[in-house]
């Protein structure tokens, strides 16, 4: 699997009120994942503002999705103040299941 990518996306509801819901109903996060490395190799996520995406994207560049879980998970509770965090948080989730969900079947496969 050496230098494979694969893509990744997680999904979330927001509240009603949020910008998120209003122009696209849940919230997204997709990652392009170093296979051998778990490595977060690209990121991006269906937020209203570039700034917040941008921002969001510095915050999972570079870190192993499986490794790193609970240092994303305080990075993003201790600098993100948006009213989409628990979004964030379960999205992330979201797409680490799956993540390690297709890595064990790609595995299986070989």
């Amino acid at each position: 699997m050496t230098n494979q990518t694969i893509y990744i996306i997680g999904e979330a509801r927001t509240t009603m009120d949020n910008a998120i819901t209003k122009m696209f109903g849940n919230f997204y996060i997709a990652f392009e994942m170093e296979l051998d490395k778990d490595k977060i190799v690209d990121v991006d996520c269906n937020a209203t503002l570039r700034l917040t995406k941008d921002f969001v994207h510095r915050l999972f560049l570079n870190h192993n999705i499986i490794e790193d879980e609970e240092l994303l998970r305080k990075e993003v509770v201790t600098r993100y103040f948006g009213s989409s965090t628990k979004a964030i948080l379960t999205a992330y989730h979201d797409a680490l299941q799956r993540y390690k969900k297709v890595k064990s079947e790609l595995i299986k496969e070989r």
